[in-house]
């Protein structure tokens, strides 16, 4: 295979979810292999979100996964059903060690991988905890890897803390391609994505 091509071949085809304000701060849609960061505050609504897109995709024949290390799958799908979207084929894991969800996703070949939370995640053959810098960094670095080297789209949660970063001081933020935060008040009927 060759490792240089000519930039005027490389088409930018974009996956649209068809959700209107997601395709727009997303600049049109996914590109494929490229890394995304979702920072919020705990209990906005980033999984919400990002469910009902990674069901979007899918319905449009995007194959998506979804990893759930923040809740069981029983939870992710009694959620897709609040939602009204089990009839979407999105498939789901619930898993913490990135190696296990590496060697899934080299089997599975997926277009989209939607990984909640990047602070759940955790490489054996780093020795800080999970949700630690270094393990945040360790993480997010074999997943944009992964993203590059397979062309395919990964979405990153981060829970961001109450000075206003997200865990492992905004760490990753130089590591991923585009950065969104999900931001408004509990109680309000809008959100800004920005």
């Amino acid at each position: 295979s060759r490792t240089v091509t000519d930039i005027a071949q490389e088409s930018d085809v974009r996956a649209v979810t068809g959700i209107g304000e997601l395709d727009r701060v997303l600049g049109g849609g996914l590109v494929a292999g490229s890394v995304v960061l979702l920072g919020g505050d705990p209990g906005i609504g980033k999984s919400t979100l990002l469910l009902q897109a990674a069901a979007s995709f899918a319905r449009r024949g995007l194959k998506c996964m979804y990893i759930s290390g923040e809740e069981a799958s029983a939870q992710v799908r009694m959620r897709a059903q609040r939602l009204g979207l089990t009839d979407a084929p999105v498939q789901l894991g619930a898993e913490t060690n990135l190696r296990d969800i590496l060697t899934t996703l080299d089997a599975e070949r997926p277009g989209l991988v939607i990984i909640d939370s990047i602070q759940t995640m955790w490489l054996d053959s780093v020795e800080a905890a999970p949700g630690s810098v270094s393990q945040v960094r360790a993480a997010a670095h074999e997943l944009v890897t992964f993203a590059k080297r397979r062309g395919v789209a990964v979405v990153l949660v981060g829970h961001v803390t109450k000075e206003g970063q997200i865990a492992g001081p905004r760490v990753i933020e130089h590591m991923v391609d585009t950065v969104l935060y999900f931001e408004g008040e509990r109680g309000h009927q809008f959100r800004i994505l920005r």
